[in-house]
């Protein structure tokens, strides 16, 4: 990062640099990506503004903090994760965690441990996994707006479950997950024409925020370290496991980088600055820890996508992998 690079216009690239996944999103999954992110910035402004509130920040505080565009970010990322068709109150829901108990409990921007937006997310994948998992088919054919807001209006997830079921299918990582035939193989995602129809939008969508993660590299917005070693340790285990594409196999490496949310992972999440370790050693030690887990829970977990388990997890080790790699005096301790 270059010494001119304030905070705020930290925020404002990475906001221009999620544009090209963002409409790639849009395109295959349909208006319900745009309404998630229109919800939980506007929620995740409000819950911001009230906590600085009640906080006792004064009104020139409380300017500053909302144009700082931390909140607005941790709205847009939020949105960008969660399912189209997802209930307005659970966007919400996600929103208000992620700033109240991933932000504010901390002490606010710069305090946080956690990474807020995947503090919201993970809120909702343990307490809603079947909501959760309600995608759209990627195709240009998606619901009309009117039908999309109706099903994210229900208050009640088996009231919206008859709606999601017309319109739902499984993600690639579902499907791979989940499959009931044990003699598929990886290859299948590649060869086979529904499979590969599934996931290649999901292959284009994590190009487009490779993108715009090369151009956040390029302007010096985000460490090389935590992208680098994450897509390599994933890409990495994927093909020690892969087994020659046979039905033991884990996943190839093309499959587990370019499906998911995993390029947003690698240049929009585990870049936090707040969240991660200081030192370029522990940085390449904290997207490495984010990959392991990762892996390890879309190949044997209970869970299709780990991501965000791998982020939280890790960000509770950055204290500790700062420490163990400070620079230490000639007595053995930190200065």
């Amino acid at each position: 990062m270059t010494s001119a690079m304030t905070s705020t216009n930290m925020m404002r690239w990475t906001l221009l640099a999620l544009v090209p996944g963002l409409v790639l999103l849009a395109w295959y999954f349909g208006t319900g990506i745009l309404l998630n992110i229109v919800t939980a910035s506007v929620a995740a402004l409000v819950a911001e503004a009230l906590m600085l509130r009640l906080r006792g920040k004064s009104i020139t505080v409380l300017r500053d903090t909302l144009m700082d565009g931390s909140a607005l970010l941790t709205g847009v990322l939020l949105g960008l994760a969660l399912p189209p068709l997802l209930p307005f109150w659970m966007v919400m829901l996600a929103a208000v965690f992620a700033l109240v108990f991933g932000k504010h409990l901390y002490g606010g921007l710069g305090h946080n441990l956690f990474n807020p937006a995947m503090v919201g997310f993970a809120v909702l994948i343990l307490s809603f996994p079947l909501a959760m998992s309600q995608w759209p088919p990627p195709s240009q054919i998606t619901p009309p707006l009117s039908t999309v807001e109706v099903i994210k209006a229900k208050w009640h997830t088996r009231d919206a479950r008859a709606d999601y079921d017309g319109v739902t299918r499984a993600t690639p990582l579902d499907a791979w997950k989940f499959r009931q035939d044990a003699s598929t193989t990886s290859d299948e995602f590649f060869t086979d024409p529904v499979q590969a129809a599934n996931w290649q939008p999901w292959l284009h969508i994590n190009l487009a925020f490779l993108v715009g993660g090369l151009c956040l590299l390029y302007l010096g917005v985000i460490p090389w370290q935590t992208p680098l070693s994450m897509l390599l340790v994933l890409g990495g285990l994927a093909l020690l496991f892969q087994d020659g594409g046979s039905a033991s196999s884990l996943g190839a490496p093309a499959f587990h980088l370019m499906s998911g949310a995993t390029m947003l992972a690698a240049f929009f999440i585990i870049t936090d600055p707040v969240t991660c370790p200081t030192l370029p050693t522990g940085l390449l030690l904290f997207g490495a820890g984010v990959a392991g887990i990762t892996f390890i829970i879309r190949s044997i977990g209970a869970y299709p996508e780990g991501i965000a388990f791998g982020v939280l997890l890790m960000n509770a080790c950055s204290p500790l992998i700062d420490y163990l790699l400070a620079p230490k005096n000639n007595m053995g301790e930190q200065p």
